[in-house]
């Protein structure tokens, strides 16, 4: 029996993107084992995915920092006894735990810090999707994959029951239609303005919907003050309520989500939520823009400043942050009214 690996130790939407490459090996060979090296922040995203057999933790942050702990992880490996692995993350660390923990075949991309470690390199295609470069790594497998392959979620039922929870005690109207806004972001210049969208949020409530506020822990203050701006018992906070899989189920009840360039934009394409994606300092052309069919993105077009930085940084490196201020409520507002009819 064939056994691959794939190490992705990157943030939550890197993850993401990552799961048409899991998905397709599966289905071109449902024979082979796939397991994954992934951080405890991702490893629930993988660990109900039926394309994925074992979710190996590697909490290179924590418990796992140093060279110990990459040996530990490194031994976990070599126990595998992989016929190859595919590392798309483009760090050292990724390309190096592949080679000590003896994978015989260990294809990346030849942009990866620790290409010297791999047996195989594979061209970054900077136009391409994060989605098409990714399944490039398949090629000296033989597999050369030309569909579509949109990433999927699968919440569980503990999943699914505690998203019930969440409605039943958020105080929205019987049989409106939901929607969900991610405002949040690591990077604050990724953020759209906090008054857009609690005007936003406005705006939604005015038309009908329901609105769920949703993120992580780190959101949750965010959250509450455009919950408290818009004033409306039909806005609830879900940020810091629920998992990653939970939000991810809580999106999938949405009839739209509003996102910024981050993690909630990717989890609407992999449960098919139709997506309004708010670019500002970074730009969908760097590959990483919602996948699916069924999403509309803004951005400020004609800046020679964007996109600044590859990430987005913590303030505009010029003090106007026009990428953000120049996109309106309406603008927005008119881009989910054009998506979802």
């Amino acid at each position: 029996m064939k056994r691959y690996l794939v190490v992705q130790t990157a943030f939550i939407g890197d993850a993401i993107l990552t799961l048409p490459l899991i998905q397709v090996l599966k289905k071109v060979e449902p024979e082979a084992l796939v397991d994954v090296v992934v951080i405890p922040r991702t490893s629930e995203l993988f660990s109900t995915h039926p394309a994925v057999d074992r979710v190996i933790v590697f909490d290179k942050r924590g418990g796992d920092r140093g060279i110990s702990g990459l040996w530990r992880i490194a031994k976990s490996v070599g126990e595998g006894r992989y016929e190859a692995a595919l590392v798309p993350h483009r760090s050292l660390r990724s390309a190096f735990l592949a080679r000590i923990g003896r994978v015989p075949v260990r294809i990346g991309f030849d942009r990866s810090a620790g290409w010297f470690l791999l047996t195989e390199t594979i061209r970054y295609q900077p136009s391409w999707h994060e989605v098409e470069r990714n399944l490039s790594l398949l090629g000296p497998l033989g597999i050369q994959w030309k569909d579509k392959e949109l990433p999927t979620l699968f919440p569980g039922s503990i999943d699914i029951e505690k998203v019930d929870e969440f409605l039943a005690k958020s105080k929205f109207s019987d049989g409106a239609a939901l929607a969900g806004i991610a405002p949040g972001s690591v990077w604050k210049t990724k953020r759209w303005l906090e008054d857009r969208y609690t005007e936003l949020t406005k705006n939604l409530l005015a038309e009908g919907f329901s609105v769920a506020l949703i993120g992580g822990r780190e959101d949750g203050r965010l959250c509450q003050e455009i919950k408290v701006g818009a004033a409306s018992p039909r806005v609830a906070v879900a940020a810091g309520e629920l998992s990653l899989l939970q939000s991810a189920e809580l999106i999938r009840r949405c009839r739209v989500l509003v996102s910024n360039d981050s993690a909630p934009m990717h989890l609407a394409v992999a449960m098919r939520t139709p997506v309004v994606a708010i670019f500002g300092a970074t730009v969908p052309e760097f590959g990483f823009a919602p996948y699916g069919n069924n999403s509309a993105i803004l951005g400020t077009k004609g800046l020679p400043c964007r996109p600044c930085s590859v990430h987005g940084g913590q303030r505009c490196p010029i003090k106007t942050f026009d990428c953000m201020v120049n996109i309106s409520t309406e603008d927005v507002l008119n881009k989910v009214r054009d998506l979802i009819g």
